[in-house]
């Protein structure tokens, strides 16, 4: 076929003048070239400073045949939205310190674009006079080097009802504590989620909010940071002695303690959750980091 398709191409005719001959021979020769498929050589790259670098923990898909585990991926992080619950599963994002600078708060919290009206689409007003705060998973302060990163922070796709005691007590002690270990010269891998059903904000106990009642209330929500000194090529400097810190806590208003009293194990939170959060990396690897519980400096 390869031939007969050059012979149509260049309306080749044999004629017995040889040196027609070789000049046809040499430009069926140098026609052909270019119908030989040029050989792909894969390239391994390094997925560092993705939000998605460490893996996809539900395998989520940006497909509208998966409401439940509908993946949008932005420069500032990437999450997996719940439909039914009106929440993400779980957010993932890098966090160096080229993330960091002086943009102040935007505090403008917005409907998603990425959820077209066939959604379960969550608007700010759905928390007023609730009860919880509105949560964020990838926080704002994590996103201020830019007016734009910021904004994104405050997409409803990224917001979860917290207990405002649990958001601004040790929520938020976790979160500036991830931040000064940025300052140290580290960067961190973070994974935050939620699971469960009801939470006590500060008008009691709730499982739903909203117009509709359209957002769930999650019972826990948890935290993953992974620590690792600033530098290059981050998936192939994540070995079994890298710091992971992990923590459940209870969405309450009452009864809480320092963040750093609630670390666990990530078995513990994929446990209850059924995610997988460090599929990119080795086997071996993964067991090692999953498996303990963190007992390093807080302070």
């Amino acid at each position: 076929m390869r031939t007969n398709n050059i012979a149509l191409r260049f309306n080749i005719r044999f004629v017995p003048n040889y040196h027609s001959f070789w000049v046809v021979l040499l430009a069926i020769t140098l026609s052909s070239c270019s119908f030989f498929e040029e050989e792909v050589i894969p390239i391994l790259e390094d997925n560092s400073n993705t939000s998605l670098a460490l893996g996809n923990p539900s395998n989520a898909r940006a497909s509208f045949l998966e409401p439940n585990n509908f993946l949008i991926e932005r420069t500032e992080y990437a999450l997996s939205y719940n439909n039914e619950r009106g929440i993400p599963n779980w957010v993932s994002w890098h966090l160096d310190r080229s993330w960091i600078g002086s943009t102040d708060r935007a505090e403008t919290f917005k409907t998603d674009p990425f959820l077209n009206n066939d959604f379960n689409v969550v608007s700010s007003s759905d928390y007023t006079n609730s009860g919880f705060d509105r949560g964020h998973n990838c926080p704002s302060a994590d996103r201020t080097r830019s007016t734009q990163s910021n904004e994104a922070t405050f997409f409803m796709t990224n917001i979860v009802p917290q207990a405002p005691r649990h958001n601004q007590g040790p929520w938020k002690d976790m979160e500036e504590f991830g931040r000064d270990l940025v300052f140290e010269g580290n960067e961190l891998y973070v994974v935050m989620g939620n699971f469960g059903v009801g939470g006590t904000g500060s008008k009691g106990y709730v499982e739903k909010i909203g117009r509709n009642s359209n957002v769930v209330v999650p019972k826990y929500i948890w935290k993953v940071y992974v620590v690792l000194p600033e530098d290059d090529n981050d998936l192939l400097r994540v070995d079994e002695s890298t710091r992971v810190i992990a923590v459940i806590i209870e969405n309450t208003n009452e009864g809480l303690k320092a963040w750093h009293e609630y670390r666990i194990s990530v078995d513990e939170i994929e446990d209850a959750t059924g995610l997988d959060l460090f599929s990119e990396l080795p086997f071996f690897v993964q067991s090692a980091l999953e498996s303990k519980i963190d007992d390093g400096p807080v302070n």
